[in-house]
């Protein structure tokens, strides 16, 4: 099956394998026998932000467990650039109620870091002063901004984020994704991000991969949007159209009602509904 050609719209242009972060060739992953991945080849340049999507059941989660290397291969083999740093931010982390964590302490997991490192990685990602909450108080968006404060404390080459979003309103999705857009901007990290929503995506992506056990499809988003593959799995509701998170100047963003927080809804709380199409466009 032909793919689109993969180059990134924007950011850093990818190099070959050798110059990649992290590449795959040949990528097969097995669960009792049964084949969850296949055929998988994959590379991602440093600076460079890629973001998977597909179905329920297609292997996201899998193909990121295997690409760190806490999924062994079946098939083919994963190959990691010597002494690489990653930062991981896992789909789901439960956090008991019933067990004090305040969001200090959970930084310094598992090695203690300086009060000033934890405060700088709280209040790049937005969250200043949250050091004494307890992190079950959290709101969604605020969970989500502290783990990524986590991540980043190591300073990571790669920063490997698993369905991040989901649980999120969004506003407030589009808060994290500029969140992660202006992450990249100051560090040069490189981001995989893999997204629930199969229509919407971060446009700051250089490239889009559509999974569904190998890849379907990858490309710019403008290319995967377009693509028959990609239309073929994923066109049901929006005919095919990725939506992409754009930032739009069109509020005041030191206004006391912050869409990035959550609305105050304790973390795992439902979000609100919100009218859809807040700084979104269509590819």
């Amino acid at each position: 099956m032909t793919r689109p050609a993969i180059r990134p719209a924007t950011g850093p242009a990818a190099g070959p394998a050798a110059a990649a972060l992290i590449s795959a060739k040949g990528l097969g992953v097995r669960h009792g026998g049964v084949a969850v991945l296949s055929g998988i080849d994959f590379a991602i340049a440093p600076g460079e932000i890629v973001t998977i999507v597909g179905p329920n059941g297609s292997g996201k989660s899998t193909l990121v467990r295997a690409l760190i290397g806490l999924e062994p291969a079946a098939q083919g083999r994963v190959t990691r650039r010597a002494g690489l740093g990653i930062g991981y931010v896992p789909q789901r982390l439960h956090v008991d109620a019933a067990l004090p964590m305040t969001v200090r302490r959970f930084l310094s997991l598992p090695v203690r870091v300086p009060d000033d490192e934890a405060e700088a990685a709280l209040a790049r990602c937005g969250v200043t002063g949250l050091g004494p909450r307890q992190m079950a108080s959290l709101s969604g968006g605020q969970f989500q901004r502290v783990l990524l404060a986590r991540a980043l404390l190591s300073r990571p080459e790669i920063l490997i984020l698993d369905e991040p979003t989901q649980g999120l309103d969004q506003p407030g999705v589009a808060a994290f994704y500029r969140l992660i857009e202006e992450t990249r901007a100051e560090t040069g990290v490189a981001v995989l991000l893999v997204s629930h929503d199969l229509h919407v995506v971060m446009s700051a992506s250089d490239r889009v991969i559509c999974l569904n056990g190998h890849i379907c499809c990858e490309g710019a988003p403008q290319v995967v949007s377009a693509a028959p593959e990609y239309r073929a799995l994923f066109g049901f509701g929006t005919g095919g159209a990725l939506a992409l998170y754009r930032h739009v100047h069109d509020h005041d963003h030191d206004q006391p009602h912050r869409h990035d927080d959550g609305h105050g809804h304790p973390h795992g709380a439902a979000p609100e509904d919100h009218p859809q199409g807040h700084e979104a466009g269509h590819a």
